[in-house]
């Protein structure tokens, strides 16, 4: 098995990081046991979590995910199990999450209340990457910086991370950690697939030059990759099918994002070239998010066990360069797909 590192940390991870936000909303517990076997029993080490999950967000089963976590977590050895989770990104975002009724902050106080929330429904002692889901806007990062530095030094957990981050928010919190002797995000969690590549546009840039690591989410933007909506239309079951039926302008907004005219146009081109190289498109697709040398592990998920399958033989694909060439051809005919 080949291992990375996080950043400058001690975290040694597998290259492919098993995701769990739909532990408890469309994924049962049972089915959820099943999949983080499968994935613990194919090598992978690291899962990844957050207080926020399962999605849709809902106040009556937040928490939920980690506590199916938390359980399954009993059967393994602690130690051979790399853990993230995050605290609920501030209410001053991108969207109001239903944690503490609405009033997140990343400050201090929500900060230890998160985190003693995490390791209870986890039933650890310890989180190894402890992420903030999303950025505040208005609480300096100082702030911030300073209560995560205060949760390591307790051993709490070990290090901490970002997520949905900005090229900007990214260099500042990392100055800001060298300038005040603070400890440091040695990751960012960011969407970054075939679909959306932009984190090369900048935030690569700082990856490298900081060795902060990157930890690709939806690198097959949410089934769409895998040529499921090339058809027209919005299967039965699937996620976004779901979310276009939701009643939240905000969850609405992100089908659209996810599935329109040009990430179904991309999307069949890549259908085509997995076919090409006799893999699928799921292959393809995890593989391409693994590829670059500031990602440390791509974070997978699976509705039903069956789905790992595909995800799973990315572990031994790599993309030469002649198929790199290519990928790069249609991103440059089909420019940010999702927008």
């Amino acid at each position: 098995m080949e291992y990375k590192y996080i950043g400058n940390s001690g975290l040694r991870v597998t290259p492919i990081c098993l995701g769990t936000m739909t532990f408890g909303s469309s994924t049962s517990k049972e089915e959820a046991f099943k999949i983080m076997n499968k994935a613990y029993e194919n090598g992978i080490n690291f899962l990844d979590t957050a207080e926020l999950y399962p999605v849709p967000p809902k106040s009556s089963y937040e928490g939920t995910t980690e506590k199916i976590v938390g359980e399954w977590l009993k059967t393994k050895p602690r130690d051979s199990v790399i853990l993230a989770t995050k605290i609920a990104g501030a209410a001053s975002g991108w969207f109001v999450p239903p944690t503490r009724h609405g009033l997140t902050a990343i400050d201090s106080f929500h900060i230890k209340r998160a985190v003693e929330g995490s390791l209870k429904r986890l039933d650890t002692d310890y989180i190894d990457l402890y992420q903030m889901h999303w950025p505040d806007t208005i609480v300096p990062i100082e702030e911030s910086l300073k209560a995560f530095d205060e949760l390591v030094k307790e051993g709490k957990v070990r290090y901490i991370g970002t997520s949905n981050d900005s090229a900007y928010g990214l260099t500042k919190a990392n100055e800001t950690s060298k300038h005040k002797n603070l400890v440091r995000f040695q990751s960012i969690q960011n969407n970054f697939s075939l679909l959306n590549p932009r984190f090369l546009d900048e935030l690569s840039t700082v990856c490298r030059k900081e060795n902060i690591s990157l930890l690709p989410y939806s690198p097959i933007a949410g089934g769409v990759l895998s040529g499921k909506y090339n058809s027209g239309l919005y299967p039965e079951e699937a996620r976004f099918t779901a979310y276009a039926q939701n009643p939240s302008v905000r969850v609405q907004a992100m089908a659209k994002r996810f599935v329109n005219e040009k990430t179904i146009e991309a999307s069949k081109k890549y259908v085509q070239l997995a076919k090409e190289y006799g893999i699928s498109p799921v292959t393809l697709a995890v593989a391409y998010s693994k590829h670059f040398d500031f990602v440390a592990s791509t974070i997978i998920g699976a509705r039903k066990v069956e789905q790992l399958d595909d995800s799973l033989k990315a572990f031994n694909f790599k993309i030469n360069e002649e198929l790199f060439k290519k990928i790069e051809k249609t991103q440059k005919e089909i420019l940010y797909p999702m927008g």
